[in-house]
């Protein structure tokens, strides 16, 4: 996995065009800067308040779910967010027009056109609200068994988990299946989209350096800006990331990153945003396209990965510390939910259909669903969502 990553970082950093003018053949770089820091004329072209914003929100709905006191309603509209209502501890996230619910399963790519589809998975969310409440939270204080939904602690008086009758933890569900309906969706599937990018008049704007009303930027920067935000949007610093800084995809990244197999994917990542974002300033737009497929392929490999490491993780742990493999296979639940959202490289598919993904999501849910599920079924699960996305169960689980 590590060849494959470098050999992705070289083909970007010695990527290259040409062009023609009246004098003939012209060789043009598009040499990259050593941080995400782009100017025009002093000021800052890079713009994600949005993305910011959105990861916020997301980080307190996911927070709520834990809170038993909450209901249904308050929960609900932390998700499906207006303009001005109370629902934040943060008087920005209040005044917000942002919601979390507008952008899961919203991408241009995969949703524009299927829309049935893009319902049937804000309604996933939807549920995961619904039966935490209902269920999980009435029975705060019972002693979960099979069949019952409840509390379960992890060996040596560790944390207490709160299942499912089936032993899943509803927001463990939720917040890992942000990752890929949210995060990676909007990354991967939408503003590095060329249907996004090159919109309307966005490359002849871009051309011209047209730039947005009252803004510093470019519709097309702003458009890659966005995308580079889902990930880095929490961060103190972007130009310096420090990864695992919030509970979704950064935090993600930074653990396959610790990972000796995978080492050497989080540099790969930035680097092809900062040179996809020199190239669209210099508008070689055929050097922005291929730092978007290595994205797209680098990014949509952590939800995978770490499917497999809580497959595995939660595998080793049943009927020896039920809570920590229940906890570790809720991960794995959410994760596999993701699958469906990423993109192979140079295509318009997900590495894993909407089919394929609920049939896993089905199966872990058989029956008494965690209680039941087996050793052998983890690991046939594990090894055909390594081999989808070209790694080892073996590299993954580490």
């Amino acid at each position: 996995m590590k060849k494959v990553l470098l050999s992705l970082f070289v083909v970007s950093a010695l990527f290259q065009s040409c062009s023609n003018d009246d004098d003939g053949n012209v060789e043009t770089k598009v040499t990259a800067p050593s941080t995400y820091e782009f100017t025009r004329e002093g000021n800052s072209t890079v713009s994600y308040s949005g993305q910011t914003t959105r990861i916020k929100m997301a980080d307190e709905v996911v927070t709520a779910l834990k809170v038993e006191t909450n209901t249904e309603a308050t929960i609900d509209a932390m998700f499906a967010h207006v303009e001005n209502a109370n629902d934040f501890s943060d008087a920005d996230l209040n005044a917000s027009d942002k919601s979390v619910r507008s952008k899961v399963a919203a991408s241009t790519d995969y949703f524009s056109a299927n829309t049935t589809e893009a319902n049937e998975i804000k309604a996933d969310f939807d549920t995961w609200i619904e039966e935490q409440v209902n269920d999980v939270f009435p029975s705060w204080s019972v002693t979960a068994e099979v069949g019952v939904a409840g509390a379960l602690q992890q060996a040596g008086g560790g944390t207490v988990r709160y299942i499912n009758a089936k032993g899943l933890e509803y927001n463990q569900a939720f917040a890992k299946g942000l990752i890929g309906g949210l995060m990676i969706d909007q990354i991967v599937n939408n503003y590095l989209s060329s249907a996004v990018l090159d919109a309307g008049t966005n490359v002849e704007d871009n051309n011209n350096a047209v730039l947005e009303e009252g803004k510093s930027y470019t519709t097309m920067e702003h458009k890659w800006d966005e995308a580079f935000g889902y990930l880095y949007g929490a961060e103190a610093d972007a130009t310096n990331p420090v990864l695992d800084v919030d509970q979704f995809l950064s935090e993600y990244l930074d653990r396959v990153e610790a990972d000796e197999d995978f080492a050497g994917i989080a540099s790969t990542i930035y680097d092809a945003f900062k040179l996809g974002r020199a190239a669209i300033v210099a508008g070689e737009y055929d050097v922005r396209d291929a730092q978007a497929e290595i994205i797209k392929g680098n990014i949509s490999v952590i939800p995978a990965v770490r499917a497999v490491y809580y497959l595995q993780s939660g595998k080793n742990k049943l009927g020896v510390d039920d809570a920590s493999a229940f906890h570790a296979l809720s991960e794995a639940y959410g994760f596999i939910y993701s699958l469906q959202f990423t993109r192979k490289p140079n295509t318009t598919l997900p590495y894993l259909t909407k089919t394929e993904v609920d049939a896993y999501l089905a199966q872990l849910m058989e029956g008494n669903g965690f209680w039941d599920v087996t050793a052998d079924t983890l690991d046939t699960m594990s090894d055909e969502i390594s081999e989808a996305f070209g790694f080892t169960t073996e590299a993954a689980a580490n």
